[in-house]
């Protein structure tokens, strides 16, 4: 971890400004899930229409991030970041003087979505891309642990908030934090390793280069990388998956876990501490899954990630009771070291068969991932109001996880040395 004066090395500063970042990011757009039922309450609006919100914030968080994915190459991750930041407390904030559905979508969907979408998973590909030569897989599953860690630190918090003195109190405590980590990112973020006089983490002589900010318009660079991977089956292969994996994650279980639970006699705080007890064990399974990048196939460790959470979910429905029974705990604990286990070896392969244009390319498959989680939290709260519960959402999920680990057995074997992928 330290340079060769005897100083911890500059990436290892810029990787924990990135996490931080990472626990607010991920803090801040899970709260949504916490309010549904206040937001009923209150307002009336159907579950449908609050899912809304959230699905417009699902969809904005991936859509946007392989621009500012783009937009890091131009304008550095410092003032992309911190200016994100600010867009999530203004749009957080000014919830509390909402009086219809709209400005509930417009806030927490539209503001708080791309505010967070340019603090996703893109961000992890970017940092690990330009910092870290040694142990990329490794900080790509710490830095995607710190999601789930902002669940941790959240959820529970919001929940007891919401409870005691009603939502609008969590949606003020979130506009608060995201202001507090802006100095954070001033403060340690740097935007390449040359800044600072020094190179990437582990790199040699011969992978050493002189990279400077990118000219030209960020967002044709970035759909220059879609059109580029597109014409790829690898490209394919890994989108479909991924968009499950979001279906399955954020959209159903993220969205609506709580709502579902407290259907079954559940309180919203148990259901909340469930499901950032979910957070704990994601970060132990997260960071493992990034060791095991380092040294296994990353296509067969996403067959066997989507094939147990595939099974996990389709009896999850037999579970929920009012009490936290053990089975549900076995659940907790067995999905939860799966949650977002996926990014790391997806990470990878975006990196080895795009090359440079990897994180931008990781970009665009993340927005699917976004798009399936925003499909499955309309869906899901449109079952939930038609059928009277979400059983049918849980084992339409266990399902997909199953066709979405043969796509990624489909994917051809990995190969080295990284270079961008031609049309086959």
């Amino acid at each position: 971890m330290r340079a060769r004066n005897g100083r911890v090395h500059w990436a290892w500063l810029v990787a924990v400004g990135a996490f931080i970042t990472l626990i607010g990011a991920a803090g801040f757009r899970a709260v949504p899930s916490v309010l549904i039922d206040p937001l009923h309450e209150e307002f009336g609006w159907s579950h449908a229409t609050i899912s809304s919100a959230v699905s417009i914030n699902l969809v904005l968080f991936g859509v946007i991030s392989p621009f500012a994915a783009a937009l890091m190459d131009r304008l550095g991750m410092r003032r992309v970041v911190a200016g994100a930041l600010v867009l999530v407390a203004a749009g957080s904030g000014l919830t509390v003087f909402m009086t219809a559905s709209w400005q509930l979508l417009l806030c927490w969907g539209v503001l708080v979505g791309v505010g967070t979408g340019s603090m996703s998973m893109a961000f992890v590909a970017t940092v690990t891309g330009r910092w870290f030569v040694k142990s990329r897989g490794l900080v790509s599953g710490i830095l995607t642990a710190a999601g789930a860690t902002g669940q941790l630190v959240f959820l529970p918090l919001v929940a007891a908030l919401a409870t005691a003195h009603g939502w609008r109190t969590p949606a003020l405590v979130v506009a608060a934090a995201a202001l507090a980590v802006v100095p954070i990112v001033l403060a340690l973020l740097r935007d390449r390793p040359s800044d600072v006089g020094t190179t990437a983490y582990g790199a040699t002589p011969d992978e050493v280069t002189a990279v400077g900010p990118v000219t030209g318009s960020s967002a044709a660079r970035a759909v220059r990388a879609l059109t580029s991977a597109a014409r790829t089956r690898t490209f394919w292969l890994l989108a479909g998956g991924f968009a499950i994996c979001g279906m399955s994650t954020n959209g159903l279980v993220g969205t609506h876990f709580v709502s579902a639970a407290h259907d079954h006699g559940m309180p919203h705080t148990t259901a909340a501490s469930l499901l950032a007890l979910i957070g704990i064990f994601d970060v132990a399974g997260t960071i493992f899954s990034g060791w095991l990048t380092d040294r296994v196939d990353p296509r067969l460790l996403l067959g066997v990630y989507y094939t147990l959470r595939g099974l996990s979910l389709a009896v999850l429905p037999s579970l929920f009771a009012p009490d936290t029974e053990p089975p549900m705990w076995a659940f907790i604990v067995f999905y939860g070291l799966d949650w977002i286990a996926t990014v790391p070896p997806t990470v990878a392969l975006c990196r080895n068969r795009f090359g440079t244009s990897g994180p931008v390319v990781f970009g665009w498959v993340f927005a699917s991932h976004q798009l399936g989680a925003a499909l499955a939290a309309v869906g899901a709260g449109a079952i939930r109001d038609t059928q009277g519960s979400y059983d049918l959402a849980w084992f339409m999920a266990g399902g997909l996880c199953i066709v979405a680990a043969l796509l990624s057995l489909a994917i051809r074997p990995i190969r080295e040395p990284a270079q961008p992928e031609t049309r086959s």
